[in-house]
């Protein structure tokens, strides 16, 4: 019987495991990288996303902190569920950080919202955004800050909220519909106070990104009447270009502003699910473009934009014939579909769960940028077995797009200088820390070349050493490789390493 020479390798080293459990094995066998392995990187790259919403507590937090040991559970039940969406392949978190016309940081343009302390202006002692964006990046996982832009806050919360509510310190920016405050797109200080306020986020916080969200016009069954702020500034242009004027001002106001400060962000939004009427299929009056005055093609078109989530919470001909609409407008490295995962909770859509597995299927097919689970609650409560599935599925995470498709630095990223050895039943990397241009330290991604070809074990790796626990002796003499990754999302020619 013939024994091949990496079969050889795997009993000596499962010997070596069984006698040596404590012991340090240093020695090097030559590696063999075949050809297939090398050409499979740079790896297909996608985000698997969740909307982590705060807004009422209804993914985080479950109740308020007003002391100590409120504080520490808060903050457990946030590492908790953090450590659920590693596990089922999650790589990007957009944490709801301003709520309406309230934010989830300490700042010093709006006020604390009251689901963090149980009350309204209260800090809860110590500063969400900074604790979540820790817990995500010790994960390797990316934290985007997600910003609800236009509404703003009831009128029943004017009082709680005192002297910082909104529309009581710029009352020229807010409409009052019933019982509802508004940001109005069409005054121009609007612009302004959104960019500040992104601005302070990506400033003072080492957030991956700014998500927009509600960045559009409200919908008809929310009364809005802007005849006096059109007939001000509108100038004779056609009212829904005037209002899509609007809402793509407030959105290059934000770019520039945030890429002033911080080049390497990535900048999303989620518009709504269908961009308009396609040549076969009618959006039913529910659309980007007309119905609420939004044009994300025109934001991708001009780089303000470096990819989409639209709320496609549809199936069947609502969102296959829009899925394609958008690929073909913006390309399929723009667009990452928001999915309705809730659409599957028996209180909701009680859609199957062949449903929603189906549409990612189908975004993988069409080498599209990713998905977004619309919520965080029902994929980590396994409605419908869904948690259990996209585990099974994702359970090795990807490494994300490159943050801007435009203007990426050119000079390529040096190939990490890489060793590995055997500390027990463990694998100790090591490598000489590298830099980037603005001094930034790079990170490094590690993975194991298994016979279907790469796996990431661990991204976005600070430090300059890892440590791998190994389940299986055989698993100790497997190739692996390491990268280096910058905070563009590029990535390097791996370095591959082994015993």
């Amino acid at each position: 019987m013939k024994i091949s020479l990496p079969s050889v390798k795997c009993l000596i080293v499962g010997l070596l495991w069984l006698m040596v459990p404590t012991g340090r094995i240093s020695a090097q066998f030559s590696l063999s990288v075949p050809d297939s392995t090398r050409t499979a990187f740079p790896l297909p790259r996608a985000y698997r996303a969740v909307w982590f919403t705060t807004l009422g507590g209804l993914d985080w937090p479950a109740a308020p902190a007003n002391n100590a040991t409120s504080r520490s559970r808060q903050q457990a039940d946030l590492c908790r569920q953090f450590d659920q969406l590693k596990e089922a392949g999650i790589n990007t978190i957009l944490f709801q950080t301003r709520l309406r016309g309230t934010v989830a940081y300490r700042s010093e343009i709006e006020p604390f919202d009251y689901v963090f302390a149980g009350k309204s202006c209260a800090d809860p002692g110590y500063d969400p955004l900074a604790f979540a964006v820790e817990q995500a990046h010790r994960r390797g996982m990316e934290l985007h800050a997600w910003v609800v832009a236009f509404p703003v806050c009831r009128l029943s919360d004017m009082k709680s909220l005192g002297a910082k509510a909104l529309p009581r310190l710029h009352p020229e920016l807010c409409y009052k519909s019933q019982e509802l405050y508004l940001m109005d797109p069409g005054q121009p200080g609007t612009a302004d106070y959104l960019a500040r306020l992104c601005v302070e986020i990506a400033s003072r916080y080492e957030v991956d990104g700014i998500h927009l969200d509600y960045i559009r016009y409200p919908e008809n069954g929310i009364r809005f009447d802007d005849r006096h702020t059109y007939s001000r500034y509108g100038k004779g242009t056609p009212l829904k270009q005037w209002r899509r004027e609007n809402v793509s001002h407030v959105v290059e106001t934000v770019a520039e502003a945030v890429r002033a400060v911080r080049p390497d962000i990535r900048l999303s939004c989620s518009p709504v699910g269908k961009y308009d009427d396609t040549a076969r299929y009618s959006s039913k009056g529910w659309n980007a473009f007309t119905a609420v005055c939004q044009d994300p093609v025109e934001w991708v078109e001009k780089g303000w934009m470096d990819v989409l989530f639209p709320m496609m919470y549809f199936d069947g001909d609502n969102f296959y014939p829009f899925l394609f609409d958008w690929k073909e407008r913006v390309g399929a490295n723009h667009i990452a579909p928001g999915l309705g995962l809730y659409q599957i909770d028996r209180r909701e859509g009680n859609r199957t769960l062949t449903s929603l597995t189906r549409q990612t299927f189908v975004i993988e097919q069409q080498r599209l940028a990713g998905f977004a689970f619309f919520r965080t609650r029902f994929l980590l409560g396994n409605t419908k077995g869904c948690y259990d599935f996209y585990r099974g599925l994702y359970g090795q995470t990807a490494v994300l797009p490159p943050a801007k498709q435009f203007g990426l630095p050119e000079k390529p990223l040096p190939r990490p200088s890489a060793t590995i050895r055997q500390v027990g039943h463990s694998l100790q990397f090591a490598w000489s820390p590298r830099y980037d241009a603005d001094g930034h330290r790079l990170w490094v991604n590690i993975y194991r070349i298994d016979p279907a070809g790469p796996t990431l074990l661990q991204s976005r790796i600070e430090a300059s050493t890892h440590r791998l626990e190994v389940a299986l002796p055989q698993m100790m003499h497997c190739c692996y490789a390491l990268t280096f990754y910058d905070r563009y999302g590029r990535e390097s020619e791996p370095a591959f390493v082994g015993l």
